[in-house]
């Protein structure tokens, strides 16, 4: 269950990009990275566009926590697989960023099998 306030929800949803990063076994932040998201039913998602071989990627799903960041603000999540609405992902990415090359890749099977949900700890 998500409990992102409405206010982070709307201002995630209208901004481009965030910036994530997985937790190391000593409780430090790995490097921040930039990805797409999207918001989906009240719940905000990424996928690696890299599949399971992204870096970024393979540093959340180490210990599934992790923060992001954007616009200022940062966040302490868990990384949760999640590939319940994988449809609705794939248009809400298309209606976001456009049909795209870039866009295409990140609906596609290779992506979609590292689709992650993002709950606030």
């Amino acid at each position: 269950m998500s409990n992102w306030t409405a206010e982070e929800l709307h201002k995630l949803d209208r901004i481009d990009e965030i910036r994530v990063a997985g937790r190391r076994k000593d409780n430090s932040l790995r490097t921040l990275t930039i990805v797409w998201h999207v918001v989906v039913d009240g719940s905000l998602y990424v996928r690696s566009v890299r599949g399971s071989e992204g870096s970024w990627y393979k540093g959340v799903v180490r210990h599934h926590e992790g923060a992001i960041s954007w616009d200022g603000t940062t966040r302490e999540v868990n990384f949760i697989p999640d590939d319940s609405v994988d449809d609705q992902l794939d248009t809400a990415y298309l209606d976001k960023y456009g049909n795209g090359p870039d866009t295409r890749a990140i609906i596609n099977a290779t992506a979609k099998a590292t689709t992650l949900r993002l709950e606030p700890r």
